[in-house]
Formats: structure tokens, sequence, C-alpha cells
């Protein structure tokens, strides 16, 4: 019997969701499952092939709703976790007991382990060390910008490596080894170290380039790293370096997108009073009230840009 398990990919939310998805399905479904993965990346347009869908059993965790009829799991904790109304709709008629949604969940591990407990009777206390970094990795509850920033915690070494190896055979590899190791394990493994290395030392190269290209203004940061090289960064480097901003507003590329980056500073001085998340659904994207983002084809970077002076703007009402 095959599982598909399709999950959030180069996010450590998402990897997460998808060994304890894994651990959950062979320990109260079926131990005899031969899983295999994908990973997902927020694109425009149709984010699903339907091929995806190729096993006895297809689940996604950590990623938007597909109205398929081969989707037979479903977990998570987005507010914008469906595409269209039609998908919402579908979601809402199933009456499987097999797919969840609470977008008040701060991480979809911590989700599919509360879900997986109270419903199935699954045995959450070998995986505790992993539901609690990633409530706080993708909740943002860290104690301060620089423990984030500066990454001394083998879970936040991990964290980057799961988001910046470019090797999704290897990314696999650490949900696999996630499902029968503890996170500890994993995160100070020699390939993992070995990895992380040339990572910080390109995290600290990009620390330096958003010093110099970011600017500051009525409670919001930006910065644009197109020129610059670089397809993404530390989401918490605006505010390690301007502790006054409320909201950050970055643009980057990468070969498969051009991608804003919108979020907003746990410890600001200023509250937060706009939601993230249906600010970047006008423009196609998603997320959070406190995060989101929005994707745009790789050549299209004007068109981003443009969008980017109009969600600064309205971040700085």
């Amino acid at each position: 019997m095959k599982l598909r398990v399709l999950y959030h990919g180069h996010c450590f939310d998402g990897v997460a969701s998808a060994a304890t998805f894994t651990r959950f399905y062979k320990e109260r479904i079926n131990p005899n499952a031969e899983v295999n993965y994908t990973g997902l990346l927020h694109r425009p347009g149709n984010l699903f092939d339907l091929e995806m869908f190729d096993a006895d059993e297809n689940a996604i965790v950590d990623f938007k709703y597909a109205a398929s009829e081969k989707l037979t799991w479903w977990f998570d904790h987005h507010e914008s976790g469906f595409l269209t109304p039609e998908d919402e709709a579908h979601f809402r008629a199933d009456r499987s007991g097999q797919k969840f949604l609470d977008s008040t969940r701060k991480s979809c591990t911590e989700f599919i382990a509360a879900v997986a407990d109270e419903r199935f009777g699954f045995d959450v206390q070998p995986i505790e060390s992993l539901v609690h970094w990633a409530h706080i990795i993708d909740g943002a509850l860290y104690e301060s910008p620089a423990q984030c920033v500066e990454l001394k915690e083998p879970a936040l070494q991990l964290m980057q490596v799961i988001e910046a190896d470019p090797d999704d055979l290897f990314i696999e590899q650490i949900i696999r080894d996630l499902t029968r190791e503890s996170l500890e394990t994993v995160a100070t493994s020699a390939e993992v170290q070995r990895r992380f290395r040339p990572i910080l030392e390109q995290h600290l190269e990009t620390l330096e380039a958003v010093r110099r290209k970011a600017t500051c203004a009525n409670a919001v940061v930006q910065f644009d790293l197109v020129d610059e090289g670089y397809e993404g960064f530390n989401k918490f480097i605006p505010y390690y370096l301007f502790p006054e901003t409320t909201y950050s507003v970055a643009l980057t590329r990468a070969p498969q997108r051009t991608k804003i980056s919108v979020g907003s500073n746990p410890w600001a001085p200023k509250p937060r009073t706009h939601n993230i998340a249906k600010i970047c659904e006008r423009y196609g994207g998603g997320g959070h009230a406190v995060v989101g983002a929005v994707s745009f084809k790789p050549e299209e970077v004007e068109e981003a840009r443009q969008a980017v002076r109009e969600i600064v703007a309205e971040l700085s009402t």
C-alpha cells in the first residue's frame, strides 16, 4: 500500500508536518505503508498537477487544499487555505473525517500532533521537541530577534538547512530521519552540520546586504534583493537591524518565481494593525495575519515592484 505525502517544501513546519504525519500514519493507520514525499512551493497559477496524487492514499500537510477525489488526508493552519471558493466548498462538504483546518494554530505540526492524539490515540511524547520547535519557528515565538538571526540552537541550524539547501532528496532524507530519530540527533548530525556551514556564511552575507539596501519609514522596513542575487533571507533580519519597525516588505527572485515577503515584528514597540494575509490575497498570495507572501513569475519584477510600493503605502497608514 502506497502513501504520498505532499508538504510545504523548504519550510521547517512543512518538513516537521510531513514527519509527524508519517509517524502517526505508520503507528495508527498502516504500519506497512510505503511512503513517498513531494515538496510543494507557492507559485503563480495552479499549485497542483493531478499526477502528483499517484498513491493509494494522498495527504497534503501545511499547504493549500486540493479539490481532488484522490486527496484522502489534509491538514493546514493557514488563513489562506483555499485557492478558490469552490475549493473551500469542496472541503466543507467532505465527510471523510480525515481533512482538518485550524487557522488558530501556530504550526501545522502541533495541529497534526493534537488531532492524531485526540482522535486516533497517537503517542506524541517521542516528538515533543519537534512539535515544540515547529511551534516556535512557525509561530515566530522567539525570545528575541538575536535568537533567530544568530542561529546558535541546533533546531534553528536545521531550519536554515531545510530552507536554503536546494537538494530536495536531502530534505526528504531529513523527513525520513525525523520519523525515526529525535530532532536533536538529526540537527547535530555530521551531514546537516556540513551543509549548515556554507549556509551560515551566506546568511551573514545576506545580513550585510539587507543592512545596505533596507530603508525604514513610518514603521515599515523595505528592501529589494533582486539585483543582489539572493533568493531568500532570514525573515527576522529586518527586526534585528531595525528593532523599532512594525512591518517588513522585501522582494527577492529565484529561478521559479519573484517573491514579495511581508512580515510583522513580534517585538514591535508599535503593534501591528493590518491583516497581512488579506493584503497578500489581493495580489494572489496569502499567509497569516502576521506574515504572508505573494509570488509572481520570475520575469515579472517590475509588476512585483509596483505591488511592493502599494503594500508599503498601505502598511504606512
